[in-house]
């Protein structure tokens, strides 16, 4: 089995606000690229960040894909593009099959805005070009586990920002009046890139309850993942 799985424990830690906001002392991480040098690197970075977390590492899509079973088996993943036996973008999308709430985030070497934000709409929770520094990548790394989205801010243009596809920027008064109230709550938590668990906790429901309005509110939005209904959320709510 060429997946392994490191603990790492270490008194280096950086001193960022969010990083205190967040609970490493359980998470499982996922780092899947194909350079054994580049990988090390990567995970150096996570344990900085997240000094107490256990770390998974694959090679292929389809080691990716044996470790990734549903939303409860990491709390983050690190996916580079080029994995031996993926497509484009045909790792993200398999993985997006099987956990629509998992963060991933895209660690590539391609540097292209298309690809970047076509990555995104795909439903990467972030893009981190391989050229980035050690303390972006660290500060991404925060600001995904904290409920934000990363991009390069080349990547990013207002009017991209505000759309999904042309078709639902010309329906976002239909979207909102297609919501329900609870829906509309639900989606506002979404933005602030809480769980279904959190939302449960917030509201008092089930998380069997979340995941029917979760998946109503993507039905009615025209998207295929959380982060592409909480990009809409602006204009929707």
């Amino acid at each position: 089995m060429v997946c392994y799985r490191s603990y790492y424990q270490s008194s280096t830690r950086l001193n960022a606000t969010n990083h205190n906001a967040i609970n490493d002392s359980a998470m499982n991480i996922l780092i899947a690229d194909d350079h054994p040098l580049y990988r090390d690197a990567l995970e150096l970075v996570v344990n900085d960040v997240f000094p107490s977390a256990s770390i998974v590492s694959c090679a292929s899509q389809e080691e990716v894909l044996d470790v990734v079973g549903g939303d409860d088996n990491f709390d983050l993943i690190l996916l580079d593009l080029k994995l031996p036996g993926a497509t484009d973008f045909s790792c993200l999308t398999l993985i997006r099959k099987r956990t629509s709430v998992t963060p991933v985030v895209i660690v590539s070497a391609v540097e292209d805005a298309g690809t970047m934000r076509d990555a995104i709409e795909q439903g990467a929770t972030g893009y981190l070009p391989k050229s980035s520094t050690r303390a972006t990548m660290s500060n991404a790394l925060q600001l995904v586990m904290s409920g934000g989205v990363f991009m390069p801010a080349a990547a990013v243009s207002s009017s991209w920002l505000r759309r999904s596809s042309p078709q639902q920027a010309k329906n976002n008064d239909k979207e909102h009046s297609s919501l329900t109230e609870r829906q509309q709550v639900v989606l506002g938590l979404m933005a602030e890139g809480k769980s279904n668990k959190e939302i449960a906790n917030d509201l008092s429901i089930t998380e069997i309850t979340v995941k029917a309005h979760v998946s109503a509110i993507l039905r009615k939005l025209g998207v295929s993942n959380r982060v592409q209904a909480a990009m809409l959320a602006k204009d929707v709510l």
